[in-house]
């Protein structure tokens, strides 16, 4: 089966401006360049404007849709209604916001400086916070009839995880906004959802979270059920549905799409998996014995 192939018909997103912020490359890039293939509009903002230029101009190839790079830092508020004013300006409204943008580091905890820790927790939670406050008010003022909020989370928002702990803090407080706005919000006519990847590689971030031969050492494959990493082009038709209208009833949802990956990690007796099945004959045979 071809993981890479496209879901959606093209004409799937036509009409509609998405906002993805963390947009300049790794997943963001691969999202921003689907809705463009489906018609439509799409800004995409970071902190790095040479960069989101470069991406923008790469991924509108091809298309009718345009790409707006849009510099912007999340960690501050008046940078992100500025981006959200300029975005306007452009394209006449914003349909959909894509809150993407994030930072990590894989370290003990008590290596990590309080700054290190602030900086996770600015990116993730403030940033996304941040562009949820100002969309949804300018869509409540605005009376605008629907909008989508999706956010990117990872399924240790809600199991937590050693070693990326910021992250996790950060993570599991962006889902418990999702699924509190995806009520309180709906009465205006926006949705709010998350998705929840597992393993899918990206040159940028796994090089700074697995540097040198770590990546080796760690077959993020040998995690998964499904004996594989995601490809993006998954992640980009997952996301896609749920920013268009076909998903108009999914409200308050987290996706995880990660091949099982954290189910095997829950699992109390999982690690069974590596008994071979002679000694599984071998306990069989002992199991009878003891009922004759």
């Amino acid at each position: 089966m071809d993981f890479s192939k496209k879901m959606l018909r093209e004409d799937a997103l036509a009409g509609k401006t998405i906002v993805v912020t963390g947009g300049g490359s790794g997943l963001g890039k691969a999202m921003s360049k689907y809705f463009l293939e489906l018609g439509a509009n799409v800004a995409i903002t970071s902190r790095d404007l040479e960069k989101l230029k470069t991406t923008a101009a790469e991924i509108e190839l091809g298309t009718n849709a345009k790409c707006l790079a849009v510099a912007c830092d999340v960690r501050h508020y008046d940078q992100v209604e500025k981006m959200l004013e300029t975005v306007v300006a452009e394209f006449g409204n914003v349909d959909v916001l894509l809150n993407n943008a994030a930072g990590n580091f894989i370290s003990p905890t008590e290596r990590l400086s309080s700054n290190a820790f602030d900086t996770i927790i600015d990116i993730v939670l403030k940033g996304t916070k941040n562009c949820t406050l100002a969309f949804g008010k300018h869509w409540i003022d605005s009376k605008q009839q629907s909008a989508t909020i999706l956010n990117i989370v990872t399924t240790y928002a809600w199991t937590g995880s050693a070693y990326v702990v910021p992250s996790a803090t950060a993570k599991a407080g962006v889902l418990a906004m999702t699924r509190s706005l995806a009520v309180e919000w709906a009465k205006y006519g926006i949705r709010s959802n998350a998705i929840a990847p597992g393993p899918f590689p990206t040159k940028g971030a796994w090089d700074r979270l697995l540097p040198g031969d770590l990546k080796e050492k760690f077959d993020l494959a040998k995690k998964v059920p499904l004996q594989r990493v995601g490809d993006h082009q998954e992640l980009a038709n997952l996301a896609a549905y749920l920013v268009s209208d076909f998903s108009a009833y999914i409200n308050g949802e987290v996706i995880t799409i990660d091949g099982g990956e954290w189910l095997k990690g829950a699992g109390q007796f999982n690690l069974l998996e590596a008994v071979p099945e002679s000694m599984w004959d071998m306990l069989e045979q002992m199991v009878k014995s003891r009922k004759g």
